[in-house]
């Protein structure tokens, strides 16, 4: 990341909205917003794939679920916060990731300014991608501040996207166990 280009950035922006840049409050916020945007966008230089390509070998192929994975995220259109829960499930075929890999896959797709729609492909693309399941399905339920803090201004709206592959998206009733296990 280009801090350099990340401060002058902040300081236009604080100029712009009419703020001294000078003041003690002030003084060192470019500073720390290019800090806070490494970690925060720390998605920007990871792939899914480190996490995903250690795998165990499995006799059973029953469904693999975390649930309640806590993220946060940027709107791409504001860059304003979106925060919430992905439930992630599989099929595996012969072969399973650790279960700490899945919710590290969620992170590496939270840390880039981001779509919530998009968010929820690019984690079941990964998982097809790399674990080669015989199913996937994630859901994501997300609050976005561009919706409560600005616009329509309605705090506790909660957005909901899914995305089923596979034998998910063949067999309604493992949805419908994926749905139940959510709750």
């Amino acid at each position: 990341m280009d801090h350099k280009k990340i401060e002058e950035g902040v300081r236009l922006m604080l100029e712009g909205i009419g703020e001294d840049t000078d003041r003690e409050g002030l003084r060192e916020t470019p500073a720390r917003v290019a800090r806070m945007y490494e970690e925060i966008y720390a998605g920007m230089e990871q792939d899914a794939k480190t996490h995903l390509d250690k795998q165990f070998h499995v006799e059973n192929n029953n469904m693999v679920m975390e649930k309640d994975i806590q993220f946060y995220s940027t709107c791409e259109h504001h860059l304003l916060p979106f925060y919430g829960k992905a439930h992630v499930a599989y099929i595996p075929d012969g072969t399973v990731a650790g279960l700490s890999k899945l919710a590290r896959t969620v992170e590496v797709y939270a840390r880039r300014p981001q779509l919530q729609e998009q968010m929820t492909a690019q984690i079941a693309d990964a998982l097809e991608k790399y674990l080669h399941p015989k199913g996937v399905m994630v859901v994501i339920e997300a609050e976005h501040m561009c919706m409560t803090m600005r616009g329509v201004q309605k705090p506790g709206t909660k957005t909901v996207t899914t995305m089923v592959r596979g034998a998910f998206a063949e067999d309604y009733s493992l949805q419908q166990t994926f749905l139940q296990m959510v709750k």
